[in-house]
């Protein structure tokens, strides 16, 4: 099991934002901040802002973008990201994004010479947008899925396996999937999480609703939400019973507020890998993220940044970043 124990000394308390994707960078959420109640335990800001990430090999020199990478904008690396959906990306006290997931693709993006543009996206739609030129690439906890790479190519950057979070206390008693049986789930819509629930995408005939009634119980009552905050907000206002996302996300939440979640019973499913994802069709772009993604891991600031969220139990390697399209 993932551990994200040292998050709460590596993140701010959490506002959790609602926001739709817009024409320009998105530096602070679109509507008031509904905020879940802090824990009583004290939580450090990360040491500096997203858009300056540490950058131990910051004399590197710039890659140089192949004649065959297009941009959206000139002089931009526009970015989607679904947020909040912390420690990889969420929205800090100022309202700017933020997250191990923002810095990588700040850092990518200044290692091509480029400035980064933060596009907040709904998860659902997201590949649309990267592939309608919306934005340049996705960074955002986007696992690596046979249905994904039919529509996307997708760098390995990230690994996480994928967690239930109840009430503190698990008043519905959730310590095996046998235990969903009848009970009311959220995740957000797109997700794997959804997928594993109903037995699609990836997971066709492994869904936990369906080996529910295959055992003679209730099918799960599957809550889908368009962002993964209304899942949360499910849980935290007593609409279901369990929450469903992946481990560092699902860690985050229980470290920051104790006073109301705690991890289920369940085993976490084994990490996957979770890929920056771009437009088949722009291979030259492909290629030029992927040499500034292997050469922060080479050079540490790729370990760096995951560790000033607490994410580097995640780390990925530079092989697994030279390839394209890897599943697990």
């Amino acid at each position: 099991m993932r551990s994200l124990r040292t998050a709460a000394a590596a993140i701010a308390v959490l506002a959790i934002t609602l926001s739709a994707c817009t024409s320009g960078a998105t530096t602070a959420p679109s509507q008031a901040p509904v905020s879940v109640a802090p824990s009583t335990a004290p939580s450090v800001a990360p040491s500096s802002a997203a858009s300056a990430a540490p950058t131990p090999a910051a004399s590197s020199a710039v890659i140089p973008l192949p004649s065959n990478a297009t941009l959206a904008f000139a002089g931009k690396l526009v970015i989607c990201s679904d947020i909040p959906y912390p420690p990889q990306e969420f929205f800090d006290a100022s309202g700017n994004p933020t997250g191990s997931d923002i810095d990588v693709g700040t850092e990518i993006a200044k290692r091509l010479g480029l400035t980064a543009d933060i596009q907040n996206s709904v998860f659902d739609t997201i590949i649309a947008a990267v592939t309608s030129g919306k934005c340049d690439i996705i960074i955002s906890a986007q696992n690596i899925t046979a249905d994904r790479i039919k529509q996307v190519d997708m760098i390995p950057y990230f690994q996480a396996g994928q967690s239930f979070v109840v009430a503190t206390g698990n008043p519905a008693a959730i310590n095996a999937t046998t235990d969903l049986c009848g009970k009311k789930v959220a995740a957000e819509t797109g997700t794997t999480e959804i997928d594993y629930l109903q037995g699609t995408g990836d997971y066709k005939g492994q869904g936990l609703s369906a080996a529910c009634t295959k055992a003679g119980k209730a099918a799960i009552n599957i809550k889908s939400f368009g962002k993964d905050s209304d899942a949360l907000l499910a849980l935290q206002s007593g609409q279901v019973d369990a929450y469903f996302a992946d481990s560092p996300v699902a860690g985050y939440y229980t470290v920051q507020h104790p006073d109301q979640f705690a991890l289920s019973g369940i085993a976490p499913l084994q990490p996957a890998f979770e890929g920056i994802s771009v437009p088949q069709s722009n291979t030259g772009l492909r290629d030029a993220v992927q040499a500034a993604l292997v050469a922060m891991i080479n050079d540490g600031t790729y370990l760096t940044i995951l560790k000033k969220y607490g994410d580097d139990s995640g780390a990925v390697t530079a092989a697994d970043a030279g390839t394209v399209n890897k599943l697990k």
